[in-house]
């Protein structure tokens, strides 16, 4: 009960705190991107949060694979077509993110002929679970 209590005295002073650092001049607010509910996150006492980067060159794609947990790709650059099976095809350009669901088979793609494509892809798991399954 003890430890509540603290916690949410100690979030209330975080909000005010925060509240009061925004209303200052010069000082960045982080504006929000992407926030979704997502199902199959891990349940272990410990997760492992992995921040990746990936790199395309004009036609090349990923493996056919799935993902065992959730996975998030934020697109820095160019134009990420994703493949989901049972779903349409989507496209996220730069500046967009995109969660991509756990036990889905799926592809993606720089389908362009001349743009590179960089990501930024974040995944929390249960340590060492590999970060996708390869499908044969």
């Amino acid at each position: 009960m003890y430890k509540w209590v603290s916690f949410r005295l100690a979030f209330a002073v975080l909000l005010i705190s925060l509240t009061a650092i925004a209303q200052e001049r010069g000082v960045v607010k982080p504006q929000l991107l992407l926030s979704e509910i997502v199902q199959g996150m891990p349940k272990s006492e410990r997760q492992e949060v992995r921040v990746l980067t990936a790199s395309f060159q004009p036609g090349d794609k990923t493996m056919f694979h799935t993902h065992r947990f959730p996975v998030t790709v934020y697109v820095l650059e160019g134009a990420f077509t994703l493949e989901m099976e049972g779903r349409d095809p989507l496209t996220v350009k730069a500046g967009q993110a995109r969660v991509m669901p756990p036990h889905v088979k799926m592809t993606g793609y720089n389908r362009t002929s001349t743009e590179p494509l960089r990501l930024v892809i974040f995944s929390v798991s249960d340590p060492d679970t590999p970060f996708l399954d390869p499908i044969h």
